[in-house]
């Protein structure tokens, strides 16, 4: 049930990607009345008043146009809200030429940019927007345990595979709770799995180009970074949950469940026969343990999770609707 009590202005970053803009929506939903919405400059954010018109059309939506390796554009965005949901870190469909500058300084300088400013200017709570990738790969996990929030992936194993996205987001992530243990700011952190979903956004994005590029008959087994997947709007909810909650502390694995890879593509084939589906034959993922409720932490603030299946079904019709899948 929605609280009577006027919602404190809070501040978006990577407002129009993917969960940005759902994240948007939901807060809109919710009824914060007056959101900061921080873009990379010259990125279309025209969606967002499109959702801000349906959802709350007497909210204010401000848009900042921010590099987050910019400390003062970070500063100028944050000023006047009480919370901060830093989504904006780079992640690319294709390889990176020079992966430190492209992906692992602008997503570990934008976070203590973001958590910086939100010191200086009494931000009350940072909801951070990690990932699986800062979770696994690892490989000296035990292989008869689920994965938990209490795993960190291995830097080394990554950069010896040439795997930057996730040192990029293991490193932004422990940069931040060495800056909350430091600071004392509050941070909570979320680890969503492969997000899946209506694209509100124009472009692509990285995680359902993964469900896009199985419907063509990739043989990809997404070995080193598969934890499950997840509906981008419980990965939504879930952040204005985790801003919300008092005793919301830590990190939180946001997915409906871990699975192999292999089941995931087996789902999906049952569901579309028509596409090219490969079926991958024994495990995808070596030893990964199976577990239904791992996302524990988020069910027992109240969070409950869509069906996988929804989730497949509302991502193809969405990649159709957008051009990004034929058939």
């Amino acid at each position: 049930m929605a609280s009577t009590k006027v919602k404190e202005p809070v501040c978006v970053t990577g407002a129009n990607g993917f969960i940005g803009s759902w994240v948007i929506g939901t807060l809109l939903e919710a009824g914060y009345t007056t959101i900061h919405a921080s873009i990379f400059p010259g990125s279309d954010a025209s969606h967002l008043f499109n959702l801000q018109a349906s959802a709350n059309p007497n909210s204010t939506l401000r848009i900042f146009e921010v590099n987050v390796t910019d400390g003062e554009a970070v500063a100028r965005a944050v000023e006047g809200c009480k919370g901060v949901f830093h989504i904006a870190s780079p992640c690319t469909l294709e390889d990176p030429i020079d992966p430190q500058k492209e992906l692992v300084e602008p997503a570990v300088k934008g976070t203590l940019n973001v958590l910086e400013a939100a010191k200086k200017l009494g931000v009350r709570r940072v909801v951070l927007t990690s990932s699986i990738s800062a979770l696994v790969p690892n490989p000296g996990w035990p292989s008869d345990k689920p994965f938990d929030e209490s795993s960190w992936t291995d830097l080394e194993y990554c950069k010896s595979r040439k795997k930057w996205y996730p040192v990029s987001k293991t490193l932004a992530e422990k940069a931040a709770w060495e800056f909350e243990k430091k600071h004392g700011l509050d941070v909570v952190s979320i680890l969503p799995a492969t997000c899946l979903g209506p694209l509100l956004q124009p472009n692509l994005n990285a995680s359902c180009a993964v469900l896009q590029q199985l419907l063509q008959g990739s043989k990809d087994s997404q070995e080193y970074h598969w934890l499950g997947a997840v509906h981008v709007k419980d990965i939504a909810k879930a952040q204005v949950l985790l801003f919300e909650s008092p005793t919301a502390s830590g990190r939180y694995l946001c997915t409906n469940g871990i699975y192999q890879f292999a089941d995931f593509a087996d789902e999906v084939s049952k569901i579309y026969p028509e596409f090219p589906v490969h079926r991958f034959v024994g495990e995808t993922q070596h030893h990964l343990v199976a577990c239904k409720d791992a996302a524990k932490r988020l069910i027992d603030l109240g969070l409950i999770f869509t069906p996988l299946e929804v989730a497949i079904r509302d991502t193809v019709e969405s990649l159709r609707s957008k051009g990004f899948l034929k058939k």
